[in-house]
């Protein structure tokens, strides 16, 4: 939440207030800073068109590639289809069995080679090295570029202060199969499967670790989008120093963005640009890569402290869940009553928020310098609309709480909450609680219209949560860390 000085109010609002749909046209200084301020915090979004983005030309693509000629030559065949004009494009072979059947599917391409294979990352950072573009686009080898997903990552790039902008990650489907064709038997590796296979491949059509959904956002720890996969990248050379963390077999791109993120550069998630990607959807497989993803938690946590929490809640939140699941009356009645007194300070804190600092006038950074300063007319926010949004915020919050407590007692904590089930009774049907309602409230929130693969969604989602959670315990045993099964309860951010 934010409050507008006077001036930046008038930038954006119309006879009606801000709208949804409010538009800031960056024409000076004082409609720059505006324009950063909103969106470093999320609540504007830049349009993903610039009149001075750089051009294709100056894109080098980095493709990754061991063993997989066939899905190579897809992806070139698409990239040509969908980005012509490219400054190059560098196949790295790392390792493959076959190095001619990967020679042969690159064709047009310029291939650099690993004798033996040294990781993804370490391809990445290869193919960087020997390409010369400005800009480096990394691209998976199992990844479908789809038309028109360059442009709008060039112009996020014409802001000089962006190093890194990525693209939403669809699910990729055969050409000329429909949706439901694609996923029950459009191929024989489907054909053949069982409706187990059915239901993951729809799960993950909703629900990939690579797909963060439909909503531009900033990329930054602990938000909404936390981190981009490097299956699709678009970064500039000079904000890559070191590159990607070769000692780091997974969790290495969310690594990359942190880093990134902590040097200063802004990063961007823009869903208008779209990648297809092959899912997985032979359970086996799936939930070993489910499990892999899981061990990245605990080197992640080690070098980014506090990044990477199970739950991240205020105190009186934390307070609140740890009263309800103790399912007493007495206790019950006291969470309500933690819940109203946060109420209560929330108000207060919202009616003195816009009280100016002696000597700091309001509108400094934001305001015209022709605009008089006005402190006596931003005084304190009326009482009414603040118990009003605190009467909205309050309830939100402990909501927000309850589902991230249920998340993670069935996902990150569960093997800690099976232990604990198998002596209480009241642990018990705390985890049947949240694993049934978390899994619903997933199903709900993530459904197509009229679709009814309730029970197929929810067990997957349970299964998904399972293997996770089994790798970030194996991956904090191997690193002798409890530091991604920790819990932050400041209440603050990573870096306060």
């Amino acid at each position: 939440m934010l409050h507008l000085s006077p001036a930046a109010y008038g930038r954006l609002a119309g006879p009606a207030g801000i709208a949804p749909d409010a538009r800031l046209v960056v024409t000076d200084a004082t409609s720059a800073a505006l324009a950063r301020l909103l969106t470093d915090a999320g609540v504007a979004h830049p349009e993903p068109t610039h009149p001075d983005a750089p051009s294709p030309a100056d894109v080098s693509v980095v493709v990754p590639v061991r063993d997989r000629p066939a899905e190579l030559a897809r992806l070139l065949d698409a990239l040509r289809a969908t980005a012509p004009g490219l400054g190059e494009v560098v196949v790295v072979d790392d390792g493959s069995a076959d190095p001619a059947a990967t020679e042969r599917a690159a064709f047009g391409a310029r291939v650099v080679r690993h004798a033996t294979s040294r990781g993804p990352a370490a391809a990445r950072n290869t193919g960087a090295a020997a390409a010369s573009g400005a800009l480096v686009a990394f691209l998976d080898s199992d990844v479908v570029p789809e038309p028109g997903w360059l442009a709008p990552l060039l112009g996020h790039l014409a802001d000089p202060a962006v190093a890194l902008a990525a693209p939403r990650i669809v699910a990729w489907r055969a050409p000329g199969c429909s949706s439901d064709a694609a996923l029950l038997a459009s191929d024989a590796r489907i054909a053949t499967s069982s409706l187990a296979r059915h239901a993951v491949a729809r799960y993950e059509e909703r629900r990939s670790s690579l797909d963060l959904g439909a909503r531009p956002a900033p990329v930054t720890a602990r938000s909404r989008v936390a981190y981009v996969p490097s299956a699709a990248l678009l970064v500039r050379r000079e904000a890559l120093g070191d590159g990607f963390a070769e000692d780091m077999p997974v969790a290495e791109d969310v690594d990359l963005v942190w880093r990134l993120a902590g040097a200063g550069w802004r990063l961007r998630y823009e869903p208008a640009s779209r990648v297809a990607h092959e899912h997985r959807d032979a359970v086996g497989p799936w939930l070993a890569r489910k499990a892999f993803y899981g061990t990245g938690a605990a080197p992640l946590a080690l070098r980014h402290p506090r990044r990477v929490p199970p739950v991240a809640l205020a105190p009186w939140t934390a307070a609140t869940v740890t009263l309800l699941g103790l399912q007493r009356r007495w206790s019950t009645v006291a969470a309500g009553a933690v819940t109203a007194f946060a109420a209560v300070r929330l108000a207060k804190g919202l009616h003195d928020a816009r009280r100016p600092k002696p000597g700091v006038s309001p509108q400094r950074g934001c305001g015209d310098p022709g605009v008089r300063r006005q402190e006596s007319r931003i005084a304190r926010t009326p009482w009414l609309p603040a118990v009003r949004l605190a009467a909205v915020l309050a309830p939100w919050g402990l909501g927000g709480a309850a589902w991230q407590a249920a998340g993670a007692l069935t996902r990150h904590w569960w093997p800690a909450a099976v232990v604990g089930a198998l002596v209480s009774r009241r642990v018990r049907r705390a985890l049947l609680i949240a694993a049934t309602a978390e899994g619903l409230a997933d199903w709900w929130r993530f459904r197509e219209p009229g679709a009814t693969d309730v029970v197929g969604h929810v067990v997957a989602h349970r299964l998904d949560d399972l293997a996770y959670g089994a790798g970030l315990w194996w991956g904090a045993w191997r690193h002798r860390t409890l530091a991604p099964l920790r819990p932050d309860l400041s209440g603050k951010g990573p870096d306060r």
